[in-house]
């Protein structure tokens, strides 16, 4: 299984990302934003945390206009998977590959801490690994996290059981406690909390390990 994980200027967990998938039996290739092709065979696409480009404009509103973000766009509506974290995920609803927006922290802070959350489906590649309704602990840090959308978005995310993760103790203000989203082939997935930061027990839980672990299995056999 082959994963691909772009560095913008200003990521500052790229190599976490490429570790964790790594980690899990990935090959793993690193791309520049300034690329304009993936690498042949890309199964997966990883788009890090950080501060893509100063969070100039909006969060993530540059990179989703980088030279490579053509290539992530046409990945993933082949059918292709996608992987947004933090930043990442801010990325993806700037490209439109999913909906709603994330927002300013409902505290109006930074907030950097682990939190739990309670895994929503286990209908994904990403999920799979666990069981719905299953708790987990895994690292935050942001300060734009309030995933904000419509009712109308906000019911057909519910209806379809696109809600990946919602949050125990919601630390951001985000609508119905969300904290991942899929979208509606179930291939890309955006969240706000950080997989990449708790695979090891030195990083004080591995929760986020059973995530790499679950869609490189899948995609492996595929």
């Amino acid at each position: 299984m082959k994963a691909a994980v772009i560095t913008f200027p200003g990521s500052n967990c790229d190599r976490d990302l490429a570790e964790g998938f790594a980690a899990a039996g990935a090959e793993v290739a690193r791309v520049w934003h300034k690329d304009t092709e993936l690498p042949p065979g890309t199964d997966i696409v990883g788009i890090p945390g950080g501060f893509s480009f100063g969070d100039y404009l909006r969060c993530g509103a540059i990179a989703a206009r980088s030279p490579i973000s053509s290539a992530v766009l046409e990945h993933a509506q082949r059918g292709g998977y996608v992987i947004g974290v933090c930043n990442g995920f801010q990325v993806l609803t700037e490209m439109g590959l999913l909906p709603g927006a994330l927002m300013r922290n409902a505290g109006l802070k930074f907030v950097c801490k682990r939190v739990e959350l309670t895994v929503s489906t286990a209908d994904s590649a990403y999920t799979a690994g666990w069981k719905p309704g299953e708790h987990v602990t895994i690292p935050i840090a942001h300060h734009d996290g309030n995933y904000t959308a419509d009712a109308e978005t906000l019911a057909r995310l519910n209806g379809e059981d696109r809600v990946a993760f919602r949050y125990l103790a919601n630390p951001n203000g985000s609508m119905q406690d969300i904290a991942g989203i899929l979208s509606d082939n179930r291939r890309v997935l955006g969240m706000m909390p950080h997989p990449e930061r708790a695979v090891a027990a030195e990083q004080g839980g591995a929760d986020g390990m059973a995530l790499f672990r679950a869609v490189t299995g899948a995609l492996a056999t595929v």
